[in-house]
């Protein structure tokens, strides 16, 4: 299946083409809404200065946690309440997790984005449900599948006749509790028509590495953002803490707002050199 390449418009920002790089950031869940709506408004600041598009993403309810003892936050409920609040406030698009097609209703109603998580991306109803809301969804590629395979939801999202849609690359299952990014997946990806998320924190996670959480490799966040970037992504997803080994969820594989405010303007740069040297290696004479 072979789609002309696409823009997706979220409010004013355009992901996709030659458009500048743009950033999908936040908390991996909402631990309180005073500190949820605080790194919402620094990353605001943040981005500001840089000239840099942002969305704001944090999870409602994180319902595929390792150890039913972990915290997955204050549902859908009380957290949609706060994502409103912080959308209000900010005037950022907001991006949270759908988990059933019960959820896609309500969350719809509040979020510019819907994003469904890579353990339920084959989930036929989940999707159709989301992509019948009309609204843009950012669908992240499973840990299970190959690249070539993202077509096969690709069709399932577009036979409603919704092309709102991102795809989200976060790495490949790699033996026991460990992942690993094939760059490969992102210019494959881009072939289908769509633009594509790099998940740079969660590329780098160690599902269950913990026991009864997972772990992570903060180190590899950079290097892995800066390769994904080179290779062609359109746009990059970061978990950011105030405070990453004190987070309730994530918080070995987040980033602190001082660490995300320097590689953010590093990969900004990236894009811009890219943009203008031209289409990456192997994009050049594609009609």
């Amino acid at each position: 299946m072979k789609v002309a390449n696409r823009t997706l418009r979220i409010g004013n920002i355009t992901i996709g083409g030659k458009n500048p790089l743009v950033f999908i950031a936040g908390p991996c869940v909402i631990e309180t809404e005073e500190l949820t709506l605080k790194t919402a408004k620094e990353l605001q600041e943040i981005f500001k200065n840089l000239a840099i598009p942002l969305i704001f993403k944090s999870s409602y309810d994180k319902a595929n946690r390792t150890s039913v003892n972990s915290y997955r936050g204050p549902g859908i409920k009380n957290g949609l309440k706060i994502l409103e609040k912080i959308k209000v406030k900010t005037n950022l698009p907001i991006i949270s997790d759908v988990h059933s097609v019960d959820e896609v209703y309500y969350a719809g109603k509040v979020l510019d984005v819907l994003q469904i998580p890579a353990l339920l991306c084959r989930q036929t109803d989940l999707i159709l449900a989301a992509s019948k809301t009309g609204k843009p969804v950012n669908i992240k590629k499973g840990q299970f599948l190959a690249p070539w395979d993202v077509k096969n939801i690709i069709e399932k999202f577009t036979s409603t006749g919704n092309h709102n849609l991102l795809i989200t690359e976060r790495g490949t299952s790699f033996g026991y509790n460990n992942l690993v990014v094939d760059m490969r997946a992102i210019p494959i990806m881009k072939s289908f028509g769509y633009p594509v998320v790099f998940d740079a924190t969660h590329g780098v996670q160690l599902p269950g590495g913990r026991g009864a959480t997972s772990g992570g490799q903060r180190e590899f966040i950079a290097p892995l953002a800066r390769a994904a970037v080179a290779a062609g992504c359109d746009a990059v997803f970061l978990e950011v803490h105030k405070c990453p080994d004190k987070a309730l969820c994530d918080g070995p594989n987040m980033l602190s707002l001082e660490e995300v405010s320097v590689l953010a303007g590093e990969l900004n740069r990236i894009r811009q050199s890219m943009t203008k040297a031209g289409p990456p290696a192997g994009e050049a004479g594609k009609k």
